[in-house]
């Protein structure tokens, strides 16, 4: 009978070790608060897919009419609570990192970006947002399309949810590495997609 009774406490330990998270947190007291990851997806190509032609730099030579250097949309979703606003980094992966494309000051409201974002330092959507001049194979404001007519690179769109709801230290003479220190320093969790082209 003893024997019976130790296997059957042993049992019990058994199933309330392996209850899974959710049916664990119902049994305690403590609220549960699920929320999804945060995460970041373009309209325009699959995470780790082929970016179209109409997001390709126009000044890589070539006479290409898909070719128009427009800004790809992009949405996120499940960022931190704590967000007071958002910026957005671009990056080469297959050339040294090399960034095209920073907009920060993005609007704690904001969850998306639409295509072709105006090449300004304000742009008009979003408001209040602003971005970094681009100085390489173009000389520009904002969004540069990936410029590889000869290799497939790899592209990162990272979205930073941050601390702060305006990078003050930051303005429109400021370098893209700058940028992107100051984004860095200032981000409480971020999500990415990457893209070919």
């Amino acid at each position: 009978m003893r024997s019976a009774k130790i296997a059957l406490c042993a049992l019990l330990v058994t199933g309330a070790v392996g209850l899974s998270p959710a049916t664990a947190s119902s049994t305690s007291s403590a609220p549960s608060t699920p929320r999804s990851a945060f995460a970041l997806s373009s309209t325009a190509f699959a995470n780790g897919g082929v970016i179209p032609k109409v997001h390709e730099c126009t000044s890589g030579g070539g006479n290409d009419p898909a070719k128009r250097n427009e800004s790809p949309p992009l949405a996120w979703s499940g960022a931190p609570t704590a967000a007071k606003s958002y910026a957005i980094v671009m990056r080469d992966l297959d050339n040294a990192n090399l960034i095209h494309w920073v907009i920060y000051d993005i609007p704690a409201s904001t969850a998306s970006l639409p295509q072709n974002v105006d090449h300004q330092y304000r742009p008009s959507v979003p408001a209040g947002a602003r971005q970094v001049y681009y100085r390489g194979s173009a000389s520009l404001y904002g969004y540069q399309g990936p410029c590889s007519p000869s290799t497939v690179n790899t592209y990162e769109f990272v979205v930073h949810a941050l601390n702060q709801s305006s990078l003050s230290n930051l303005n429109s003479n400021s370098s893209t590495q700058t940028a992107a220190r100051a984004i860095t320093a200032a981000s409480i969790g971020s999500a990415r997609i990457t893209g070919e082209s």
